[in-house]
């Protein structure tokens, strides 16, 4: 069995050109606002609990400087134009940066001394907002997981490049030096060939079944809904005031993808990276037993099989090589024999996209007009691997994929399924 799913270190290695790339800089990117000032502007647009954490990342940054947030909470947009507002009076005194606040994001990407935008929007939001903003020319920061359709995803890689914008995903494992050293170990076969990848996370998305309650006054709750169809306000997708918490929007099928997607835009990105796949993915999905959420099996064309499986660690990825294995997480990094994971990696090795810090990559990036390491295309090979997951595990039924062309072969109700329904006057696909 292991002959049938190994694949030789030298296809491995062959494989991974793609992680190059991410060094390929493209001077045909136009360079927009004040970048040639020596000022990176940056605009907000989303405010909940994970911007708080962006904001204080890339603020370290020495060219950032914050002029704008948007928010359809108005007590979130107002405590985080707070706290933006101080960081932008300790960094530029006397220079008396003003930080505004905007309802509609679309108020901000006007604004044409904005260089570049975080988007911090629950999932169901990404793709109309990058699209939009890769239109008025802004640079663009995406948290994972980056679309939430394979048809979404492709749709801001589509725009990213007919406007030449420098787009950096938020898999910011991948300027962590764990991971990367776990990746290189792997791709440069120090456990063998690869056999058999276990990657844990948590189960798929589910439909939405909360109860409605009165919406309050500080929250547009239609604009919240944006582009998805519509159901009524529950605090559980939207809590009205700022937490300490992440809100379980995420979990539902109508505006997030479930942990498959969440976690597994980490992990699953991880995986494929090590693998040689940032710009391809499995080309089958073999879902377990009828109703399980977890083991689903996946195929890539070169016989590696990866697990969604609960191997004994959480959110965490396990590669089975011919000679070893690796296993890597947040808090750990170890392999079998041990010493593999003290092993250096040879100036004659492959060698991986360095980053040692997520955020300046992105800066640097923008000011080279340069792919950053978690590229558009990167995000949305990730993202449509974790969204697939989600379909596979729907339909209970296996399904064949063409990464290339980036439909399912033979099954026409599976495809339908790569995008979704729109309402109103929300459509992506409008650039």
């Amino acid at each position: 069995m292991v002959s049938k799913n190994k694949i030789s270190r030298r296809n491995f290695v062959g494989t991974t050109a793609a992680g190059a790339a991410a060094f390929t800089v493209m001077p045909e990117l136009t360079i927009a606002g004040n970048i040639g000032s020596g000022k990176i502007s940056l605009g907000f647009i989303g405010t909940g609990i994970q911007s708080h954490g962006l904001l204080k990342s890339l603020s370290k940054c020495p060219e950032t400087v914050v002029l704008a947030c948007c928010d359809v909470v108005s007590t979130k947009l107002e405590k985080f134009k707070g706290e933006a507002q101080a960081i932008n009076d300790q960094k530029w005194k006397g220079e008396k940066v003003e930080v505004t606040g905007y309802k509609n994001y679309r108020e901000l990407l006007e604004r044409k001394d904005i260089d570049a935008v975080v988007i911090a929007t629950p999932d169901h939001w990404h793709a109309q907002i990058a699209v939009d903003a890769a239109k008025a020319g802004k640079d663009i920061y995406c948290e994972k997981p980056m679309a939430a359709t394979v048809a979404e995803g492709r749709a801001m890689v589509n725009a990213t490049r007919k406007y030449k914008r420098v787009f950096q995903t938020g898999n910011m494992q991948r300027s962590w030096r764990n991971f990367r050293h776990a990746s290189e170990l792997v791709l440069n076969g120090y456990i063998g060939d690869i056999t058999e990848v276990n990657v844990s996370v948590g189960p798929p998305v589910k439909a939405l079944d909360l109860p409605v309650v009165p919406c309050p006054e500080n929250v547009d709750w239609d604009m919240w809904v944006g582009p998805s169809l519509y159901r009524e306000y529950s605090p559980v997708l939207a809590p009205p005031v700022e937490d300490t918490r992440f809100p379980n929007w995420r979990n539902y099928r109508e505006f997030g993808g479930g942990m498959i997607t969440d976690w597994g835009a980490h992990m699953f990105d991880i995986a494929q990276w090590a693998l040689g796949m940032d710009e391809s993915g499995p080309v089958e999905f073999n879902p377990p037993t009828e109703h399980a959420i977890i083991g689903l099996q996946m195929k890539y064309k070169n016989g590696v099989i990866m697990n969604h499986s609960n191997w004994g660690e959480s959110n965490a990825v396990q590669f089975i090589g011919t000679k070893g294995k690796i296993e890597v997480s947040r808090s750990f990094l170890r392999s079998n024999p041990a010493n593999i994971v003290e092993t250096e990696i040879k100036p004659t090795d492959k060698r991986l996209y360095k980053s040692d810090d997520h955020y300046q990559d992105w800066i640097d990036a923008i000011k080279k007009r340069s792919k950053p390491i978690s590229d558009v295309e990167t995000g949305h090979r990730t993202s449509s691997l974790c969204n697939i997951a989600n379909i596979a595990y729907e339909l209970q039924r296996p399904l064949k994929w063409d990464p290339a062309k980036e439909q399912f072969i033979g099954d026409a109700a599976a495809n339908m399924m790569l995008s979704r329904a729109y309402r109103g006057k929300w459509n992506f696909l409008n650039f």
